[in-house]
C-alpha cells in the first residue's frame, strides 16, 4: 500500500511539473509571436514610410486633443516620402478645444503638402471644422456634414439630492465662482455668463468657417444654425467641394502635381498599447454580457460610456438622442 501510495505521490509530482513546463512553454511561444507580430508590422510599416506615398490619417470617433494624433500629423508633415494627404473623417465632433488643435496641426500640414478631407458617414461640429482646415473636402452624397455651432452642457442633480435628504452648503468669494455647479440650479447670472463665453467660441468658428469656405459672414451664419446636411445638400451650400469617395480624393491630389499611381498608406496610430486595448474592449463585452446585450453592443457601450458622456469644457459635437443638447 505505501509502494502504491508513494507512486501516486510522484505521479503528481510529475504531472505538476509537466503542466508547469507546458504552460511556461506555451507563455514563451506567445511572447515570440507577439514579438514577431509587432516587429513584422513594424518593420513592414517604415518600409512603405519610407518610399513615395500619398498618406492617409483617420481622424474617427469624438474629438479630443489627441497627443498621439497630433504627433502622427506632425510626422507626415516633417515626412519627405509624403506627396499628398488624405485625411479620412468620420466624427460626430467632441471637445471645442481638441478640435482647434487638429485643425491647427491639419493647417501647417496643408502648407507643405496638399490636403483632402474624405468624409465617410459623419463630418459635424469639430469634424467638420477639421475637415474645412483641408484644401478640398469630399462626401459621399448620403454623407452627414455641418452642425457648425458649439454647447455647453451640465448636470444639475439638486432635485435628486432634496429628494435624499441632502443638502450642499459652499461658501465662495463671488457669487460666480465655480458656477455652474451640480448641486443648485444655475443663477440667471450663471447663465448669462456661460451663454457669452458660448458666443464668443460660435463665433471663432464661424470665422473659421467663413475664411476656409470663401464665405461672406452672412452665408457662414446662415449655415451656422447647427443644421446638419447631406453630401448632396452642403455641396450645393458649398459646404464641400466635390461629392465622391478616395478616387475622387486622389483624382483631385493628382491636379496638385501628386502621381495618382503612388500607393495609399495608412498611417496608423503606434500599436504599443494593442494589449490594454484587448483587454478594455474585453471588460466591454464582459459589461454588455453582463447586461444580457450582444457582444457587438460593445462598441455602442464604449461610445455611451468613455468618449461622449465625459467630454468637459465647451463642446461641438452633434447629438443624435433626439434631446436638447444645449446652446448651439
Amino acid at each position: 500500500m505505501a509502494n502504491t501510495a508513494d507512486a501516486i505521490i510522484d505521479r503528481r509530482r510529475l504531472r505538476r511539473k509537466l503542466t508547469f513546463w507546458r504552460i511556461l512553454a506555451l507563455l514563451i511561444v506567445a511572447l515570440a509571436l507577439i514579438l514577431f507580430y509587432f516587429s513584422v508590422a513594424g518593420s513592414d510599416a517604415f518600409s512603405s514610410r519610407s518610399s513615395p506615398h500619398i498618406a492617409k490619417v483617420r481622424i474617427e470617433g469624438t474629438i479630443f486633443e489627441n497627443e498621439e494624433l497630433l504627433k502622427r500629423l506632425k510626422d507626415v508633415t516633417d515626412s519627405n516620402a509624403v506627396r499628398g494627404v488624405i485625411l479620412s473623417v468620420d466624427s460626430p465632433g467632441g471637445t471645442t478645444a481638441g478640435g482647434e488643435a487638429i485643425y491647427e496641426a491639419v493647417r501647417k500640414l496643408a502648407v507643405k503638402k496638399p490636403v483632402v478631407a474624405q468624409v465617410g458617414t459623419l463630418a459635424a461640429s469639430a469634424g467638420y471644422m477639421i475637415a474645412s482646415a483641408s484644401d478640398h473636402i469630399v462626401a459621399r452624397q448620403s454623407s452627414i456634414v455641418g452642425s457648425i455651432g458649439v454647447l455647453f452642457q451640465y448636470p444639475d442633480i439638486s432635485q435628486l439630492l432634496t429628494k435624499l435628504g441632502v443638502k450642499v452648503e459652499t461658501i465662495k468669494s463671488s457669487p460666480l465662482k465655480a458656477e455652474p455647479n451640480f448641486f443648485n440650479p444655475a443663477s440667471d447670472e450663471a447663465k448669462e455668463m456661460i451663454h457669452r463665453m458660448i458666443i464668443d467660441s460660435y463665433d471663432w468658428f464661424v470665422g473659421l468657417v467663413q475664411e476656409r469656405r470663401k464665405f461672406t459672414h452672412e452665408q457662414a451664419l446662415a449655415l451656422a444654425d447647427g443644421s446638419v446636411f447631406t453630401g448632396r445638400q452642403a455641396i450645393a451650400n458649398k459646404l464641400i467641394d466635390e461629392l465622391g469617395g478616395e478616387d475622387t480624393a486622389i483624382a483631385w491630389l493628382k491636379t496638385k502635381g501628386v502621381n495618382d499611381k503612388l500607393p495609399v498608406v495608412e498611417w496608423k496610430p503606434v500599436e504599443k498599447s494593442s494589449l490594454g486595448l484587448f483587454f478594455s474592449n474585453s471588460a466591454t463585452k464582459m459589461l454588455a454580457r453582463y447586461l444580457g446585450l450582444p457582444e457587438e453592443s460593445a462598441g455602442m457601450l464604449n461610445q455611451l460610456t468613455g468618449d461622449r458622456m465625459f467630454l468637459d469644457g465647451l463642446v461641438s459635437v452633434w447629438h443624435v438622442d433626439g434631446k436638447p443638447a444645449g446652446a448651439q
